[in-house]
């Protein structure tokens, strides 16, 4: 068996980043990988403009009880033309454009209106309360691709004038569930069977991380049936199989995949749960075998799978987040294997559940993070510094 790092690593090595790329309008673009320049089409602010309501006028005249002759009205959307002359001042509201010939906005608590007449206050505040034309980006201002785009960025790209942007196509990840014991949800299982789950689950992080969940037809444990379907999933991206990756007599996804000419990256990692997952390319697509246990779907699709799905997309990041905490309850030693342990974070104390089995979705579903306790690490008291994984 090898070390989790060292699995990540060959993954990794069995992806070239996608080069499919395809154009989207804006309100489409949230979550998507930006794989082209992005350039202003106009400054921001694309012309001076006004940080407060007050009156705009010309800093050299400004003076504790001067007094000054509003001309005109400048509203946002709705400037005024003319030239502010000597002794005249214009109402100015915030964003509005800044008449020529002003340099100075005087914020409208500081002044006192008599008609047409106002007179600065001794309670004057600092100015000029004027952003600069560009002050946030200038015209030709480029956001640089790879970047998975968020709302921030959609705003920012939104302020630019950029309608459309290039993004990466979504790799499309084939999910492949295998077993005579299994039914899709809603189906009448007999008593012997059981509700296929998993690749519900990873459908949802694939299509969360930036990819395409394509669940396929359950493939029943049978060696012809099998190697049509594992045939079939040469037409995506990233082929992932559930399930009849261990050493059992009706585990057949390893023998099928070596017929149809799999080359094996590695079998079988030194980590709980998950020991039994295959990697390798499968007519030329990167492929995962993962194990049939729901935690164990789930956890080694969190480590090894969706690191796929980024690197693909060509992102410079791609690994696990992980992030320091403090044990919240003494933990035994780990033994030979990495043991990654469902578990709950909260203002920085993470706390495993009592029960680690594989086959419960239930803790799972409680779990907002993955407590990581090192191949031979011994035991742990509550306050110790530990590795999670945030999911």
């Amino acid at each position: 068996m090898i070390g989790v790092d060292e699995a990540l690593s060959l993954c990794l090595d069995l992806v070239t980043p996608g080069a499919r790329v395809e154009t989207v309008a804006l309100a489409q673009a949230a979550g998507r990988v930006l794989a082209a320049p992005a350039r202003a089409r106009r400054a921001q602010p694309p012309f001076r403009s006004s940080a407060m309501d007050g009156y705009a006028l010309r800093d050299a005249e400004l003076a504790i009880g001067a007094a000054f002759t509003v001309v005109g009205e400048a509203a946002a959307g709705h400037g005024w033309d003319g030239t502010v002359q000597p002794g005249q001042a214009v109402r100015i509201f915030t964003g509005a454009p800044v008449p020529e010939g002003a340099d100075h906005v005087v914020i409208q608590e500081d002044v006192a209106r008599d008609g047409d007449i106002i007179s600065i206050q001794p309670n004057l505040g600092q100015g000029p309360n004027i952003r600069p034309a560009g002050g946030d980006f200038d015209e030709g201002f480029t956001l640089t691709p790879p970047r998975v785009l968020n709302a921030r960025d959609l705003a920012l790209l939104a302020a630019m004038n950029v309608p459309h942007v290039t993004v990466r196509a979504r790799p499309r990840v084939a999910l492949l569930a295998t077993g005579d014991e299994l039914v899709m949800p809603g189906e009448d299982p007999t008593r012997d069977q059981i509700i296929a789950s998993n690749t519900f689950a990873l459908k949802a992080m694939v299509d969360a991380a930036g990819g395409e969940g394509l669940i396929l037809p359950i493939a029943p444990d049978r060696r012809d049936a099998l190697e049509i379907a594992m045939g079939e999933m040469a037409q995506s991206d990233i082929a992932v199989t559930i399930g009849g990756a261990s050493v059992g007599d009706y585990d057949l996804v390893g023998q099928v995949g070596e017929a149809l000419g799999m080359r094996r990256a590695f079998y079988k990692i030194a980590m709980r749960p998950g020991k039994p997952l295959i990697a390798g390319q499968l007519g030329g697509v990167p492929y995962l075998g993962l194990p049939g246990n729901p935690v164990s779907a789930v956890v080694t699709g969190h480590l090894f799978l969706l690191p796929m799905v980024r690197r693909w997309l060509g992102l410079p990041s791609v690994a696990p987040l992980r992030q320091q905490a403090v044990l919240g309850e003494d933990v035994g030693p780990t033994g030979p294997r990495t043991h990654y342990m469902r578990a709950r974070l909260v203002d920085g104390v993470v706390t495993p559940f009592p029960s680690q089995d594989s086959a419960l979705l239930g803790v799972l579903a409680d779990a907002d993070c993955l407590l990581e306790r090192p191949l031979g690490d011994g035991p742990r008291k509550a306050g110790d510094s530990v590795s999670v994984l945030p999911f």
